[in-house]
């Protein structure tokens, strides 16, 4: 494990000296202490990338020479599939098949805008049609500069691979700041790059708590870009750093998406992917379809088998074999669920199943695959994110009345239909209103797809060709062409 931050393609202590604790969720136990970046540290790294990208060779590498180093990273992250995988189940807790598949996604990440870099290379520059033939226009794409990397915990080194990824193939240079409750992988990936011999300054990598080390990195104006995943709160403050002055920036936040399953759905298949789509990862995923609407006359038999089969996942530390369910990730954030479902009991939730710490789970901050119904459409565990391994259920009336309800919301990440009538799923999937939509499924996540919300849930998309181009700025070129003199001044 790392003990300092990555700067300027160098390892080096934090300017002053702090570390942090980083705890394993499925005992309790500090098993690292990381390094503890402040603003003089962020200060240091931005000015590597800004140097990198003013003076250094990445941005006017050709997109093909980008590629070779984007396929080497992924190249080594394979390589260390296994290590990486491990890292993050004692730093996340998930279980470890998930983290596997991963890293997996990682390297894959990589190697996709490897592609995408080259073909940079080979696109030509588009041709704008202009009304006045003494002139022509094209439009060329350019690195956007200094990208500032704010990452969540709940997938460490992916959600990090998200944004680093696209950047570099770009010709973007960064300053990443991983989540303090999850920064293991990420220093890592410092690792990794220094064994590429990626250019120094090109990525940098510090550690440290938000206040310290994230808000400084928002506020820097050195940044061009910042791009950041996480909560709608967080995301707010981002975004006001980011209007001081004028930064880009593309914002991947929360979400409270529903599922919609109606009466003709296949039972063992609805249950099977609610369960995927909100106990997956602990629940701890901002996509999750944490509201399922069931039509009325399936709605008993459809939450009776739900609520059996919630009650038979195993759950345990991620390194145990057979593992379904992890620990929640820290303290905190398992203390944040367990407030939010007794205010849901308050406010007239019923548990239908879980709800509490396993009976066999002492230490560690396990947590039941919680199914809640009977609230009410104001009700707080109806409306907000809790961001744990908890589902609320309610019934609907009618096609129209589950969109009304799938639709009344302040988020709009992710929405889900099951149906065998495909008409009727296309036509909800189109009057949802949410960034990605799925049918007869839910939370499958491709590369090549956008991944981006409407509403509170976010600004602009990530990954596919969507994801590079959130780190291109649109640069017109015109000609004058005639050998005329042009201008009314001009005689």
């Amino acid at each position: 494990m790392q003990t300092q931050l990555f700067i300027d393609g160098h390892w080096t202590a934090p300017a002053a000296g702090g570390t942090f604790p980083v705890v394993d969720p499925a005992t309790e136990r500090v098993i690292h202490q990381a390094p503890a970046g402040t603003a003089a540290d962020i200060d240091r790294a931005v000015a590597a990338a800004r140097r990198a990208f003013d003076e250094g060779p990445w941005p006017r590498l050709s997109g093909t020479e980008r590629a070779g180093y984007l396929r080497a990273i992924a190249a080594a992250v394979t390589a260390r599939r296994e290590e990486l995988a491990r890292l993050e189940v004692l730093d996340n807790g998930k279980p470890l098949p998930e983290a596997l598949w991963d890293i997996d996604d990682v390297a894959g990440c990589f190697g996709f805008y490897a592609g995408l870099a080259e073909k940079l290379d080979t696109d030509p520059d588009e041709v704008v049609a202009l009304a006045d033939a003494r002139f022509s226009s094209s439009v060329v794409l350019e690195p956007m500069g200094v990208v500032g990397a704010i990452v969540p915990w709940n997938y460490p080194l992916l959600m990090a691979t998200w944004k680093v990824a696209p950047a570099l193939a770009a010709g973007c240079t960064l300053v990443l700041k991983p989540s303090e409750l999850t920064p293991l992988t990420a220093l890592e990936l410092g690792a990794i790059a220094e064994e590429v011999g990626l250019p120094p300054g090109v990525l940098n990598i510090v550690t440290g708590l938000g206040p310290e080390a994230g808000a400084p990195l928002t506020s820097h104006p050195a940044v061009d870009k910042l791009a950041f995943t996480g909560s709608v709160p967080t995301g707010r403050k981002v975004m006001a750093a980011a209007a001081a002055d004028i930064k880009k920036v593309s914002l991947e936040l929360g979400g409270k998406s529903p599922f919609i399953v109606f009466a003709d759905s296949d039972i063992e298949k609805a249950v099977e992917w609610i369960m995927f789509g909100i106990f997956w990862n602990q629940g701890q995923v901002c996509s999750a379809t944490s509201r399922v609407l069931i039509e009325a006359s399936a709605y008993d038999a459809v939450l009776e088998r739900l609520a059996a089969e919630a009650a038979r996942i195993r759950i345990g530390s991620g390194l145990e074999e057979g593992t379904l369910l992890g620990p929640i990730v820290s303290r905190g954030q398992y203390d944040k669920i367990l407030a939010a479902i007794a205010r849901g009991v308050e406010q007239g939730a019923r548990i239908v199943t879980g709800g509490g710490r396993p009976a066999d789970r002492n230490v560690g901050y396990f947590l039941q695959p919680t199914v809640l119904a009977d609230m009410d459409e104001t009700s707080e565990v109806w409306r907000e994110e809790i961001f744990g391994p908890v589902v609320c259920v309610k019934p609907f009336t009618d096609e129209a009345d589950a969109v009304r309800m799938a639709n009344d919301s302040r988020f709009g990440l992710a929405g889900a239909v099951m149906s065998k009538d495909l008409v009727r799923c296309e036509r909800v999937a189109r009057a949802l209103r949410a960034g990605i939509v799925w049918i007869n499924c839910s939370q499958p996540t491709f590369t090549e797809a956008p991944w981006g919300g409407y509403k509170q849930s976010g600004i602009g998309r990530e990954l596919g060709r969507w994801g590079l181009s959130n780190y291109l700025e649109v640069k017109q070129i015109t000609r004058y062409e005639s050998d005329d003199p042009w201008g009314w001044y001009i005689r």
